[in-house]
């Protein structure tokens, strides 16, 4: 979950998108890869009191990711926690050897015992986004549905093409996701139309529209498909999670 833009509705999107594959039958991991820790808070964890995390996994040999996976309130769907200490490990890695790699070493280890593993990155594009795109099959890029968004999205696609042709051959961009969307304004509906004539079939056909339940699950540390099961936003989410499924079969 990519975008360097912040507040567009990455880690809303982890949260709600993994506990819908869940609803699906899969087993989803759910990795905070954002010294902020919002995926972390936003399932109900305080990040502040969580002894080992994601950075531990990164910097230190002995820590596997299977020793700081910690189980959610929804079964199936499990996190690796992150919190500030992260953002530490962009400058300890640069001097590391294969520094691009080390995620996706991390992530090797527990292939197997998950159907899905979404990562939510920070707003950045520098060595820890690097590592989750050199670790990933795929991109779904959340891009709010305002004028200012469109603009570095072709950054970020640049980003990708890099990653694609140095470290990950195998990176594909699996889809663009309209969110905080309103249809009532001109604007909105404007940027949308640019979207699907920039991008073309890469843009989901499910689009977010904005709506309070969002903030409501954050603050209840529950997914939305939890805490308003009927609510529309909880429905996108699942709509959302067939189209993933149908763009990605391995999952």
């Amino acid at each position: 979950m990519c975008n360097q833009k912040g507040g567009v509705g990455k880690t809303t999107t982890t949260i709600s998108l993994g506990a819908a594959l869940v609803e699906a039958g899969r087993k989803v991991l759910l990795l905070d890869f954002d010294p902020q820790g919002s995926l972390t808070v936003g399932l109900g964890f305080n990040a502040h009191e969580i002894e080992h995390s994601i950075y531990d996994v990164l910097m230190d040999r002995e820590f596997a990711l299977k020793d700081v996976i910690m189980h959610t309130s929804v079964e199936g769907l499990d996190l690796a926690p992150a919190n500030i200490d992260l953002s530490a490990a962009e400058m300890q890695l640069v001097t590391e050897v294969g520094r691009e790699q080390v995620l996706a070493r991390a992530i090797r280890t527990v292939r197997d015992d998950y159907d899905v593993v979404l990562i939510d990155c920070q707003p950045s594009l520098g060595l820890l986004t690097v590592n989750a795109l050199t670790a990933s099959d795929g991109v779904i890029v959340p891009l709010e549905c305002e004028y200012f968004a469109l603009r570095g999205v072709a950054l970020l696609k640049e980003t990708i093409e890099k990653v694609r042709e140095r470290t990950n051959p195998d990176l594909q961009i699996v889809g663009l996701l309209g969110t905080m969307f309103d249809s009532r304004t001109l604007h909105g509906r404007e940027v949308l139309q640019t979207l699907v004539q920039g991008w073309g079939d890469l843009v989901f056909h499910t689009v977010i529209r904005r709506t309070v339940k969002f903030s409501d699950s954050t603050v209840a540390g529950e997914p939305i498909t939890e805490y308003a099961p009927t609510s529309p936003g909880a429905d996108s989410y699942r709509q959302l999670a067939r189209e993933v499924l149908v763009r990605c079969p391995a999952a």
